[in-house]
C-alpha cells in the first residue's frame, strides 16, 4: 500500500483541478455519501493512471484546513467504508491522521482496483476532471475490459468448457441485477445482456462471454459439473466420535444461493431447543445453538474456501456434543492462525464470491462475521467457537450448551409441552416481541414487502428487528410469501396466513 509523504500530500491538496483528490472540510451531512462515491471513483481509476486517489477529510476546497479534530470514532468512521458492503468488489484503501498545513487531517488513500468496475449503492462511479459522475454504457465497457489485462483472483477466471448457456439468465435478470445496481441504471437499455455480465464478473468480458468461476457459482444452471468440489456435505453423526452412525446425510448442491438456503433449513431442522420452567414464571427458551451463529459461520466457511486445486466440500458434521466446519484451504493473506477471528484482521481469497454473497444478502458487512458469532453464542450460554488449522484447512468447533443440573429442562422435539403443542408454544414465543404484533398489524389489509413494512411502520429502511422478526414470523406459520415459488423474487411479498389472522384477532 503506497503511503505519500508529507510534501506530496500537500502538493495534492493545493493541485485544485486534479482528479486524483477531493477535499471535504468535515465528515457530517452528506459527506458520507460523497466520500463514498469518490472512493469508488478512485478505485474505478477511469483515467488510467495507476496512482492512488485521495480523499481529504479537514481540508477545504481551496486546499486550506478547515481545523477540525480528528477523532478515533471519526478515523473508524472512514475505515469502516472499506468493509460496510456498500462498495463492491472491496476496495484497497488505508486511513491516517496526517497533519498537514499546521492542522490535523484524516487522509484516506484508495489503491486502483484490479477488478473493475466498482460500485457503490448500485452505480459506477468515475473521475470526470475533478467531479465525479456515473459512468455511461461505453465507460462501463472499457472497465471491463481493463480487467482482463490485471493479475486476477481465482473467482474471477474462466471456467473452460462453459457457456453462456449454462447461466441462468432468468435468475441473472430478475433475481441478481436489481439487487447489484440502482433502478435508475438498468433502466438504461443501452447495455447488452453480455455487457450486464461483464460489469457483474459473471463473464471474461462481452466479447469473450467465458462464464467465470464466480458466474458459475452464482448463475449456474449445475455448477457442480464445472467444479466439482463447489459443494456442501452435511453429517447428522448420533454420538460424539467420528465413526458413530450417521442418521442423516446431505450432499447440498447448486448455486452459492441454494447450498445456503438448503443448509439453514437443514441445520433448524436438527437444532433442539431447551425449555426452563423452574427459575421463571414464564418458559425461558435455549436452542442448543443460535441459528444465526450457525450461518455466520456456514456462510463465512463457503466465502473463503479455496475452489482452486480441491475436490472437497465444505463439511458439516453435527455431533451430539459439537458441530465441526470444515472448509479447504488455510487462512489467507495477512489473516494467520494467530489472528484470525481477530477484529482488524480480514482478507478474501475469493473478493468476488464475498461480493455475491453481499448483494444476495446472506452477509450484511463484511470482517465481522466471527466476533457476532462469538457474541451470539455467548449470549445463548455456549461455549466461544474455536478454530484449529493445518496447511490445507480451517476446522471450526461448535459446541453445544451444557445441560444444567439445577434447572428442569424439557426438549422440544415434537412433543407435547405442559399440556399444549409445541407449535403453540412457539407461536407464543413469537408474539412475545412488540415487532411480531406491529407487522401482523401492518399485513392486516393487504400483502406487502418488507420494505413496504418498515415503511408502514416508520422505519426509512428494514432494520434489523424486522429482517430477523419476517422469517421467524414464516417459521411459525403466521406468515407466508406471496410468490411461495420464487421466494428471492424482487416482486416478492408477505401475506397473513390463516393462523396469523387468527392471532392478531387475539393480540389487538
Amino acid at each position: 500500500m503506497k503511503r505519500f509523504t508529507d510534501d506530496v500530500l500537500i502538493d495534492l491538496l493545493n493541485d485544485i483541478e486534479s482528479d486524483r483528490v477531493e477535499r471535504k472540510e468535515s465528515f457530517k451531512g452528506d459527506v458520507p455519501k460523497k466520500a463514498r462515491q469518490a472512493i469508488c471513483a478512485f478505485a474505478n481509476d477511469m483515467p488510467g493512471y495507476n496512482e492512488p486517489g485521495v480523499l481529504f477529510i479537514g481540508a477545504k476546497d481551496i486546499g486550506e484546513p478547515s481545523y477540525i479534530k480528528i477523532t478515533d470514532q471519526l478515523l473508524l468512521s472512514l475505515a469502516d467504508m472499506k468493509t460496510d458492503g456498500n462498495i463492491l468488489p472491496l476496495p484497497v484503501l488505508s486511513v491516517e491522521k496526517r497533519l498537514l498545513k499546521g492542522a490535523e487531517m484524516a487522509v484516506v488513500t484508495v489503491m486502483p482496483s484490479d477488478m473493475p468496475p466498482v460500485r457503490y449503492d448500485g452505480r459506477i462511479w468515475i473521475r470526470t476532471g475533478p467531479r465525479r459522475s456515473i459512468a455511461n454504457e461505453q465507460e462501463e465497457r472499457l472497465l471491463s475490459e481493463r480487467r482482463r489485462i490485471k493479475f486476477l483472483p481465482y473467482d474471477l477466471h474462466p471456467v473452460i468448457g462453459a457457456s453462456l448457456g449454462d447461466l441462468s439468465r432468468v435468475f441473472f435478470e430478475e433475481e441478481y441485477l436489481p439487487r447489484a445496481f440502482a433502478t435508475d441504471i438498468l433502466e438504461a437499455n443501452g447495455r447488452t445482456y453480455e455487457e450486464r455480465l461483464a460489469a457483474c464478473r459473471m463473464i471474461v468480458a462481452p466479447d469473450d462471454p467465458t462464464p467465470t468461476v464466480s458466474g458459475i457459482l452464482t448463475l449456474g444452471r449445475k455448477p457442480q459439473d464445472f467444479i466439482p468440489g463447489a459443494r456442501i456435505q452435511f453429517l447428522r453423526i448420533k454420538g460424539n466420535k467420528w465413526g458413530d452412525e450417521v442418521i442423516d446425510e446431505m450432499r447440498i448442491d447448486g448455486t452459492i444461493q441454494n447450498q445456503i438456503i438448503v443448509l439453514d433449513q437443514k441445520m433448524k431442522s436438527h437444532n433442539r431447543v431447551s425449555i426452563e420452567i423452574i427459575t421463571s414464571p414464564r418458559e425461558i427458551r435455549h436452542y442448543h445453538y443460535p441459528l444465526s451463529a450457525l450461518q455466520q459461520l456456514t456462510r463465512n466457511a463457503v466465502m473463503h474456501r479455496s475452489y482452486e486445486g480441491t475436490n472437497s466440500p465444505v463439511m458439516v458434521y453435527w455431533f451430539d456434543d459439537r458441530i465441526e466446519i470444515i472448509n479447504a484451504g488455510g487462512p489467507f493473506g495477512r489473516v494467520t492462525p494467530e489472528n484470525f477471528g481477530e477484529p482488524g484482521f480480514a482478507d478474501y481469497r475469493n473478493p468476488n464470491i464475498a461480493e455475491t454473497m453481499k448483494i444476495l444478502e446472506f452477509v450484511q458487512r463484511f470482517g465481522v462475521g466471527i466476533q457476532m458469532a462469538q457474541a451470539e453464542l455467548l449470549k445463548n450460554g455456549n461455549r466461544p467457537v474455536e478454530f484449529s488449522f493445518d496447511s490445507h484447512s480451517v476446522i471450526c468447533h461448535v459446541y453445544s450448551i451444557s445441560p444444567t443440573s439445577e434447572l428442569q429442562t424439557t426438549v422440544v422435539n415434537d412433543k407435547v409441552l405442559d399440556g399444549r403443542k409445541q407449535v403453540e408454544a412457539q407461536v407464543e414465543a413469537q408474539v412475545e416481541a412488540q415487532v411480531d404484533k406491529d407487522i401482523l398489524n401492518a399485513l392486516k389489509d393487504k400483502p406487502a414487502s418488507s420494505a413496504e413494512i418498515a415503511q408502514t411502520l416508520g422505519h426509512k429502511k428494514l432494520s434489523g428487528n424486522i429482517r430477523r422478526a419476517l422469517p421467524r414470523m414464516r417459521e411459525a406459520e403466521l406468515l407466508e410469501y406471496l410468490i411461495p415459488d420464487k421466494p428471492t423474487s424482487r416482486l416478492q411479498k408477505y401475506q397473513l396466513t390463516e393462523k396469523g389472522r387468527k392471532l392478531l384477532e387475539t393480540i389487538s
